[in-house]
């Protein structure tokens, strides 16, 4: 195949295209899912705390409808916007497991994700990366004032670029409209930028779309079946840093 279709062929794929033997692009960016920095688990815990016993069923009732409305929105092109997917999916699980979800038990839940923190190997990684000189950048389904609370509660201010929500294109991940806020926002080719997936969905969207692709799996759940597998995988920011820093070298051969 001659340069030119191959530059067509890897445009209409949306991957970039194959480096030579031996040879990698130097990663100058991050692009994280807002999980892999921002543990979930409390949630969980307070699903439990509201209704015993059910609390484990609900959150995965609740995730797993959350996520699909997210994918119908977007093939339907009925968009809105996280915070409210969320509500609704609630909604949802609550309903499909005959749970008596009272105005309060749903406010609760909902504010919930507005008092998550990160998790605890999150700061030294994330200060680790910056001092090696990496840009850094939420890509995350997450609504913009969602991810700005998660960093407060944190205390990250300061080492993260503006975040790279779904509101701006109106398009949920794995849609390569999501992924490509990235390319755009740091004005980086897609094989410096690497990807920090917390969902094996999501690991193997941004690694379709062509992006360098690290999978913390915290949760140890196995690899999607879709045809395409992450660059790195492990259980947290560590894992992601020593990856991304070796690859963040100039061009070998």
């Amino acid at each position: 195949m001659t340069g030119s279709a191959t530059s067509l062929v890897a445009l209409l794929l949306g991957s970039p295209e194959p480096a030579g033997p031996g040879e990698h692009a130097v990663i100058k960016a991050i692009a994280f899912d807002g999980f892999t920095v921002f543990d979930p688990r409390p949630i969980a815990t307070l699903a439990e705390q509201l209704f015993p016993g059910q609390g484990e069923p609900l959150v995965g009732a609740w995730r797993t409808r959350q996520f699909e409305y997210t994918w119908l929105r977007t093939l339907m092109g009925r968009y809105a916007n996280f915070w409210q997917v969320t509500a609704e999916a609630l909604v949802f699980a609550a309903s499909a497991l005959k749970l008596d979800l009272t105005a309060d038990r749903r406010h609760r839940l909902m504010q919930a994700y507005l008092e998550i923190k990160a998790w605890p190997d999150a700061r030294a990684a994330l200060e680790s990366l910056r001092q090696a000189g990496l840009r850094l950048a939420f890509l995350s389904n997450l609504t913009a004032p969602m991810l700005d609370t998660a960093v407060r509660n944190s205390g990250l201010d300061g080492l993260f670029e503006p975040h790279l929500s779904t509101d701006r294109v109106a398009a949920f991940k794995p849609d390569p409209r999501a992924y490509q806020m990235g390319v755009e926002a740091f004005g980086l080719s897609r094989d410096q930028i690497a990807f920090s997936a917390f969902g094996g969905w999501d690991a193997a969207g941004a690694r379709a779309f062509g992006y360098p692709t690290f999978w913390v799996n915290r949760v140890g759940t196995p690899v999607e079946q879709l045809g395409v597998s992450p660059d790195g995988i492990g259980t947290d920011l560590h894992d992601l840093a020593n990856f991304v820093k070796g690859r963040s070298s100039p061009r070998v051969r």
